[in-house]
């Protein structure tokens, strides 16, 4: 299988960062299931959006804003800077931990923001899922069909962790056998290996804040 172009992995990371978290319910329900959260993403993103596109044109901090209301409490960002920071996560100190988190996350937002504004509910095709399931299992995975511009057909496969009360949260997404968790874990291991994770999160808060 070929690989997707750099702008489109970028524009499918803006899917992952914005169009699908955001269907996640802040409150847990009883029906609340991997195939029920992104099944709602389509409708919670058009509602969200509504006639605000050219507003957010023009207005990236609310643009941001807007972004990190929805994404904040429905993404597992703990788990995912831990999975990101893969080995170098024990080493780490609590404050360390703490800052790589929040910096990773802001990042991440700044990077992939924009991608809502290129949305459209039509090119998603949510599949049937696989198996019977089993209420007992901690992660699940959701697959779908993105249609980019040039009507190419892209698998998009989305990894859920089960969290109790709060019901199921995206940490992972697949894109053609690209994993944005080991796409960043690779990227941040070399960037520490030749620097340092002090190094790495003073980046990544630079990068947060625009400098």
């Amino acid at each position: 299988m070929h690989q997707p172009t750099i702008v489109s992995v970028r524009g499918l990371f803006a899917l992952i960062a914005v169009s699908l978290l955001t269907a996640v319910a802040p409150a847990y329900a009883e029906n609340d299931t991997p195939m029920a959260v992104i099944t709602g993403a389509v409708d919670d993103i058009k509602a969200g959006l509504g006639d605000r596109r050219g507003d957010f044109e023009e207005d990236e901090a609310a643009l941001l804003t807007f972004v990190d209301g929805l994404l904040s409490p429905r993404f597992d960002r703990n788990y995912a800077g831990r999975l990101v920071l893969g080995q170098h996560w024990k080493k780490a100190d609590t404050e360390q931990k703490k800052r790589f988190i929040a910096g990773f996350y802001s990042a991440m937002l700044g990077r992939y923001a924009a991608g809502i504004l290129e949305f459209q509910e039509d090119r998603v095709e949510i599949l049937p899922a696989r198996g019977k399931g089993d209420d007992k299992k901690k992660r699940a995975i959701v697959r779908t069909i993105v249609t980019l511009d040039n009507n190419e057909q892209v698998p998009v496969n989305y990894g859920l962790v089960q969290r109790g009360e709060s019901g199921w949260k995206v940490y992972d997404v697949n894109i053609e056998g690209i994993s944005y968790i080991r796409n960043f874990r690779a990227e941040i291991d070399s960037e520490i290996k030749k620097t340092s994770l002090d190094a790495v999160i003073e980046r990544l808060e630079k990068e947060a804040a625009g400098s």
